[in-house]
């Protein structure tokens, strides 16, 4: 099944991408790869989700907020190719969790986004190389952010 009719399927409707707020390009293609700049948990309201996990984030926020960033990673995705179906594989996948030095649950939190991924584009070209690290400060005090390199046709 297309990642577009995955979407459906899965009844997920995806969110304005969106917009840089620095100097730099929410994505970059090149040589049949796509890199996505560091994204964050943008809300419908175009507030972004704060907190640190450990303090007054828990996983299960934490997972939320990783989900929410991947559904604004594929509405970059799809704005700039036009259709998700053309993203051959999810390559690699960088998450920082803003969370206290004894929070050890890194990799659950960026699950949120993972699973995502791996729901759309399936088992095999939804899986990547991952890293999920804890650092004491985002820009904006955003409890997630999260890049990605996806291969594309």
């Amino acid at each position: 099944m297309s990642a577009d009719a995955q979407l459906k399927t899965l009844g997920i409707e995806l969110p304005e991408g969106p917009k840089p707020i620095g100097v730099y390009k929410s994505i970059v293609v090149t040589g049949g790869m796509a890199y996505l700049s560091g994204h964050g948990p943008l809300q419908a309201d175009k507030t972004l989700i704060t907190g640190r996990l450990g303090e007054d984030m828990d996983v299960q926020a934490g997972y939320d907020a990783a989900r929410l960033t991947g559904l604004g990673m594929l509405a970059t995705l799809r704005n700039e190719l036009g259709s998700l179906d053309r993203v051959v594989r999810l390559v690699k996948l960088l998450g920082l969790v803003r969370s206290t030095d004894d929070f050890d649950q890194q990799p659950a939190v960026i699950n949120g986004c993972s699973e995502l991924f791996r729901d759309v584009f399936g088992e095999e070209n939804g899986v990547a190389a991952r890293s999920a690290l804890g650092t004491n400060s985002l820009p904006g005090k955003i409890c997630v952010e999260i890049e990605a390199i996806f291969e594309v046709k």
